[in-house]
This record gives C-alpha cells, structure tokens and sequence, in this order.
C-alpha cells in the first residue's frame, strides 16, 4: 500500500488512477462532497447537509406516503414475474437458484419507476447536493430475497464508474428508494461513513468484459483487506435501516456493501444513480471498452425533467 496526497487538478488529467499493475494506492479525495452551499431546501435541512458531508450518507425517512409504496411494490412484482425474454439482457439473476436479483434501466420498464427517478424528492435532492443539473447514471431495482439473497462485497461504486465507465470526477451520488423495511437482519445496506474521502486506486488489470461477472460477485476493483480493515477501524461501519418510503442517499466514493439475507424476509429498492451534466463520461480510464449502455448512459444524456407531484 502506498499513500499518495499530490494528485494534480489538470482537467485533462486522470485524478483517480486504479486497476493498477503496480500495487493498490490510497488517494485523499480532491473533489468536494456537497457541490455549492449548504442553503437548506424544502427536503434538506443544515444538519441534513452536514451529515452527508460529515459521512457520505444521508437518511431520509417517510420521503414516500404508504399508498405511494404500495403502489411501486405492485409494478415491482409485475416486473418480476415478467417472463426472462421480456426483460432480456437488463435482467441480472442469482447464482443457484435463478431469481431475479437486478433489473437495469428501471424507468424505461415501468412510467411508475420513472416518475419516481424524476421526482422532486429523489432527483431534487441529488441536483440540490450535486448544484448541477442532474441525468441517470444507471437506474435498477434491487431485489434481495428471503434465504437466498447473496451478499455484496465492498466496494466504491466510483472506482468502477471511473474505471469503466468513464466518470472523470466524483460528482455524481447513489438513492436507494426502500420498498420495504430495510432491518439489521435482512442484508441492508453497511457503509463506512467518512470513507467518501479518501479513493482506494486498486490492484488488477480490468478483464474483458468484466461486467458480465462483476455484478454477480465482484473481484475487480474491491480494496485491498489491509485498506478496509483500516477504514473500518478508523470510521467504523453503519447499517442503513428504514421502513419502506426511505431514501438512502449516498456519496459515489463511500465504502459500503451488504450481507447476505438468510431470514425469510425479502429486501427490495428502487435504485437511481445521478450524474451532474457536466461530469459526463469520457473514455473508461481503466478499460478497454465501457460498459455496455444499460450500466452506464453515454448515448442522448440530458437533464432529468424533475417534478415535484405525488405518484398516485
């Protein structure tokens, strides 16, 4: 492990290096966490503003009124039950048992799901933390099941947007949109809160076409043992809980990952990825060719038409 805190601001430069032949790297971040002020809105508050800073991550509850959610589980399990062929290569199934674990570019499979990537109380508050016009990264529902669901392996989703996808800066965020209760026990999301600020270059050549195992269980790109346990001693590791109609908004850098969900109770989220407009992707830094457009938008990128209405 080597520590490196000179990195330059040359806008053309690769400010984030990673997938590297020489040995992981530790960076201290030179992007800020909260673009702008910190002016409170209708949905964020000073202190709001300051924990997401502080811990690069933000809970919000009763964002969502129960009839709301009720209605987004129903086209949930619509999408579910819908047959293999009609969802395609979007559709990302459990190793073993062939449920769906993940359905990629969730707005263009339902218009509830799209409402709700443009609502006022998701994408308002990533365009707020982000001062920037706002467009969808990538967009899934995520679907955990009782006894099957498989863990998730820590990771910075940042390390993978910049290294396949192309994403030059840390100015993009992550909503998960709880659809049900989100507990200690059935595999909730685990952050590292204050890990937003400092970036884990990682060992390891991208292969071809990593995506195609990455996202059933990812090994390119993940920090070292010697990194996460430090992180963890030093900032420690919170679970993110809350009854369905939460929202977990977190920074594109913070540590975090989950663990598998052997109780009878399913987990499931409505997850939205926000790019600012003027962090579009360039080049992967890492790889030979982007990931293929359903994981990350390169093609027709505009900003989000966002309203604020209710969704029933």
């Amino acid at each position: 492990m080597n520590k490196v805190s000179d990195i330059k601001s040359d806008a053309n430069a690769d400010l984030y290096p990673t997938r590297l032949a020489t040995g992981e790297v530790w960076r201290d971040r030179v992007d800020p966490v909260i673009w702008g002020d910190k002016t409170p809105t209708d949905h964020l508050s000073r202190d709001d503003l300051d924990r997401y800073e502080r811990d690069g991550y933000l809970v919000k509850h009763d964002l969502f009124a129960d009839d709301e959610v009720s209605a987004l589980l129903d086209a949930a399990q619509d999408l579910r039950n819908s047959a293999p062929e009609r969802l395609g290569p979007n559709a990302i199934r459990e190793p073993g048992s062939g449920d769906l674990r993940t359905l990629f570019q969730l707005e263009t499979h339902h218009d509830l799901f799209d409402r709700l990537s443009r609502s006022e109380r998701v994408a308002g508050i990533a365009r707020r933390i982000l001062n920037d016009e706002v467009y969808l990264h990538q967009s899934r529902l995520n679907y955990k099941p009782g006894f099957t669901g498989k863990e998730f392996y820590w990771h910075s989703d940042f390390e993978t947007w910049h290294a396949e996808d192309g994403l030059p800066r840390m100015r993009a965020l992550s909503a998960s949109v709880l659809l049900t209760d989100n507990d200690a026990l059935n595999g909730p999301l685990m952050l590292m809160p204050g890990s937003q600020m400092h970036y884990v270059g990682c060992q390891g050549e991208t292969p071809e076409n990593n995506h195609k195992t990455s996202l059933k269980k990812q090994e390119i790109g993940t920090p070292s043992p010697e990194a996460l346990d430090w992180m963890a001693k030093k900032f420690g590791i919170d679970y993110a809980a809350g009854k369905a109609g939460t929202v977990i908004f977190f920074d594109c850098n913070t540590i975090h990952g989950s663990n598998g969900n052997i109780t009878p109770f399913p987990r499931s989220n409505a997850f939205f990825v926000f790019n600012a407009l003027s962090n579009q992707p360039r080049d992967p830094f890492a790889a030979d060719d982007p990931r293929p457009e359903y994981l990350g938008t390169r093609s027709e990128i505009a900003a989000l038409r966002i309203e604020d209405a209710p969704l029933t």
